[in-house]
């Protein structure tokens, strides 16, 4: 996906089983973060940053989704011992990652193995990405403010 293209209507479903379309943030701009795993350093120090700042983004007309690969079980756990506001999408079946262009080779410590790319696709409110933050781009205690701009 590129910036000026809209994102998918269906993007899963979440860590409840409820369907999680585009059109339910028509009229909000989204940050949809994509994270590679429930419970591991970064990924946490990422959904917290959230957290402490999703008053935030509400009052700046945000929605905020989270993304992984893990089960909906997974992400229960996540959201209540972590007291995230906001869904996380149980992408099972790597539908969304793969379409998103998110999901593919990765080495790490000398080996190469299949998996997710942390990236934060930022939408209007007509869901037309006008931002992407990329593998690397992304400080992981100071997201939020990368996005809000301070």
């Amino acid at each position: 996906m590129e910036i000026g293209q809209k994102l998918p209507e269906i993007l899963g479903l979440d860590q409840d089983g409820k369907e999680i379309k585009l059109s339910d943030y028509k009229g909000k701009k989204l940050v949809l973060y994509i994270y590679p795993r429930d419970m591991t350093p970064g990924c946490t120090n990422e959904a917290c940053n959230f957290r402490d700042n999703y008053e935030r983004f509400l009052t700046q007309g945000y929605a905020v989704v989270g993304v992984s690969i893990q089960s909906a079980e997974s992400h229960k756990k996540f959201i209540a011992k972590y007291s995230l506001p906001f869904p996380l999408i149980a992408d099972v079946d790597k539908k969304l990652v793969t379409e998103l262009g998110v999901y593919g080779e990765k080495k790490m410590y000398g080996r190469t193995t299949m998996g997710t790319f942390r990236t934060t696709f930022i939408t209007d409110e007509d869901g037309v990405i006008t931002d992407i933050f990329q593998p690397g781009q992304i400080k992981v205690k100071e997201h939020s403010q990368q996005i809000l701009g301070d």
